[in-house]
């Protein structure tokens, strides 16, 4: 029973890690995606850099409350499932 809660709470952790890797992956391709938005956009030519901070971060903003992020959350999800099923499937008989 002690070997099933450790590997319980190494496979937390290590998830744990998956997903802040894939969080911060995914808040630093959105946020050059915005920048590379601005840069390319010839309509932005010659306006002020507090200008481009600010769409930056409501871009930034946009993406905290997307669905996209939301979706990082089954780093978490998918292997317990699988887990499960597996264990159920072993044990079936």
């Amino acid at each position: 029973m002690i070997g099933l809660l450790r590997a319980g709470l190494l496979g937390f952790v290590l998830l744990t890690v998956v997903y802040l890797l894939v969080s911060v992956y995914s808040r630093s391709t959105r946020r050059e995606a915005l920048e590379k938005e601005w840069d390319t956009d010839p309509a932005n030519e010659g306006r002020l850099p507090d200008e481009r901070t600010a769409f930056i971060e409501l871009g930034m903003e946009r993406w905290r409350h997307s669905f996209r992020r939301k979706m990082i959350v089954l780093v978490y999800i998918v292997p317990l499932v699988v887990a499960v099923a597996t264990a159920y499937l072993v044990n079936w008989k």
